[in-house]
């Protein structure tokens, strides 16, 4: 048990300050919570999870080097990425609460959340950190499914929180001005996610 904490000790710590700080997942699991609810919100949330799993996983076993081969294919993708996070700002500002929608009417699905991870910009950066600053060289395939798995243990948790916090605000936000108010800042947090891709691309 001395071993694996020497290992993974400090995966913890990242992964769970990664995971429950805010970012594109949990502002849009937060706009979830407050117009759906937290039972609807949970496709949404393990969603997250296994995506997010899924993707330490494929980027462990060499996803990541194919933008070392091809940096047009991570220009597209950070461009896809922005796009479509200010899709998702938009939708989350017009929703209309209370039964709208933080997407097209109904609450993201588990596969849709999923495959939302791989134009994720913070997902990307918290994976390759994982595997490039957590994940020990030795034995590394056995290693790398430790850290995924405590990838999805910490993040369920976390997402949770977030969920449940946009659940609990649904009784004092029921007036439909404050709660486009809500929506609005969620929206504003999303965007303001994009900074990262701003600041690379003015560069």
């Amino acid at each position: 048990m001395s071993a694996f904490w020497h290992d993974f000790g400090a995966l913890f710590a990242f992964a769970l300050v990664a995971s429950i700080t805010p970012g594109p997942n949990n502002t849009m699991l937060a706009a979830s919570g407050l117009n759906h609810g937290f039972r609807r919100t949970l496709p949404h949330m393990l969603g997250v999870a296994v995506g997010f799993v899924f993707m330490v996983g494929l980027v462990g076993i060499g996803l990541g080097s194919v933008f070392d081969r091809l940096p047009a294919l991570y220009q597209v993708l950070k461009y896809v990425s922005a796009a479509y996070l200010l899709w998702l700002a938009w939708k989350i500002a017009t929703a209309a609460g209370g039964g709208g929608a933080a997407g097209a009417g109904r609450p993201i699905g588990f596969f849709q959340a999923a495959g939302f991870q791989w134009v994720n910009p913070k997902a990307w950066i918290i994976a390759i950190g994982v595997v490039s600053a957590y994940t020990p060289r030795e034995d590394f395939l056995v290693n790398l499914a430790i850290a995924s798995a405590i990838c999805g243990v910490v993040t369920v948790p976390a997402v949770s929180l977030w969920a449940g916090f946009g659940s609990a605000m649904r009784r004092f936000l029921s007036r439909p001005a404050v709660l486009r108010g809500f929506n609005l800042a969620m929206a504003l947090l999303l965007v303001a996610s994009l900074y990262p891709l701003v600041q690379e691309a003015v560069r």
